[in-house]
């Protein structure tokens, strides 16, 4: 058995305990059915076919078990293969299924290396794993090949500057463990730990705590064998030498190198695309993951919102609230992780966030505000491209 596999088995990842699931749903990003409809499909998906999804390194099941949860929820109809080398976090993900009555999923022990060999899918998640591969690119390739046509996939992997720290620790308790088992791995890296400086870059570094939150977490994060971050042109890089195409992020807003620009100081011309977003990651500094979106290169995905008949949908924030959060400051505060982000809001849109119920068209958030088309498109852009950049506000007709 090879030292990722090792690690697994003793140590699946993230952990999680199956009778929790009686209490709360893990959401998050990639792959919530909302994210996916509006990044892959621009909010226009037919919901009513079957969804043919993938969880490809599916760990202890929190992408499964979101994906399967929200359309049981909603009464779409599913049909789910997870995928993972770990039996012991296979049998945690299929408890977990178990608990909720999740049904239409497929367990599978096996490498997404093979993931073609399963199917052809109109989702892939993949989370947390390709950054594991000892060739990560074959790992993209082989996702590639197990897309449909229409398909998509959503993707984490780690960043390089947010997880400052990290890397000469991993080398170092490497060095230091060599040879030992898994349990004398972590027994003796966490003795060395409680022995580093507060100065260290990584006790610095306020955005890491999975070492924080059970052994599990701390040995993927210091004790992992394999580990290679992506920047995010690195990253964009990847996906297009296997055939797939950038095709947003739920947080966009943190890759927009236009709000570290002063005024009087323009972007530099001859810019791509992808080399701002990788500026804007350098400038940033705080970025641990990157979590996006992509599609084969040929697919054209319609611009989510375009037209009145789009369905908006607000995460984590009801309609209400934010309406008077906005009525109230003008602006809402954003947190993500140890840094919080002000945005401005014009107060006159509050009537029309206070409508969004994820059923209600674009046009009749208008109707009931008494706006003609002009007039709302003049006062609701603006605060989309906001809080789309934000990751707030998503577009799909998953609930009809």
């Amino acid at each position: 058995m090879d030292m990722v596999s090792e690690q697994y088995e003793a140590y699946p990842y993230p952990e999680r305990n199956p009778a929790d699931e009686r209490k709360r749903l893990i959401t998050g990003s990639p792959s919530h059915p909302l994210e996916m409809d509006h990044f892959l499909w621009g909010g226009k998906r037919d919901w009513s076919r079957p969804l043919r999804a993938l969880v490809a390194g599916g760990g202890t099941g929190d992408a499964l078990i979101q994906v399967a949860t929200v359309l049981t929820a909603a009464g779409r109809p599913y049909e789910i293969t997870y995928l993972d080398l770990s039996r012991a976090s296979r049998k945690i993900a299929e408890e977990r299924a178990k608990v909720r009555e999740l049904k239409s999923i497929r367990f599978e022990t096996g490498s997404l290396l093979d993931a073609a060999g399963y199917g052809s899918f109109d989702y892939i998640d993949c989370c947390g794993v390709l950054h594991h591969l000892p060739e990560p690119q074959a790992g993209f390739d082989a996702l590639a090949r197990a897309l449909a046509p229409e398909g998509g996939m959503g993707l984490m992997v780690y960043a390089p500057y947010g997880r400052s720290g990290v890397y000469p620790l991993q080398e170092a308790f490497s060095t230091l463990t060599d040879g030992m088992t898994p349990k004398a791995r972590l027994k003796a890296a966490k003795s060395i730990y409680e022995r580093l400086p507060d100065g260290h870059p990584f006790k610095r570094n306020p955005h890491l705590v999975d070492h924080e939150q059970g052994d599990a977490g701390f040995y993927d994060l210091l004790l992992h064998s394999q580990d290679r971050p992506f920047a995010i042109d690195d990253l964009i890089a990847a996906l297009e030498a296997a055939g797939l195409a950038f095709a947003g992020a739920p947080q966009a807003g943190l890759y927009d190198l236009a709000r570290f620009l002063p005024d009087g100081i323009a972007l530099p011309n001859g810019l791509d695309p992808t080399s701002r977003m990788a500026l804007a990651e350098r400038l940033d500094g705080t970025i641990k993951t990157h979590v996006v979106y992509a599609a084969p290169k040929n697919r054209v995905i319609p611009v989510p919102g375009k037209d009145m008949a789009s369905v908006p949908h607000l995460k984590g924030v009801s309609g209400a609230d934010l309406s008077r959060e906005v009525a109230r400051k003008g602006e809402i505060t954003i947190a993500r992780g140890a840094e919080k982000t002000r945005l401005t809001l014009s107060r006159d849109v509050a009537p029309l966030l206070a409508g969004i119920d994820g059923r209600k068209p674009l046009s009749v958030l208008a109707q009931a505000t008494r706006l003609d088309p002009f007039a709302f498109n003049a006062l609701w852009r603006p605060a989309e491209r906001v809080l789309v950049q934000a990751g707030i506000l998503l577009y799909s007709r998953l609930l009809g």
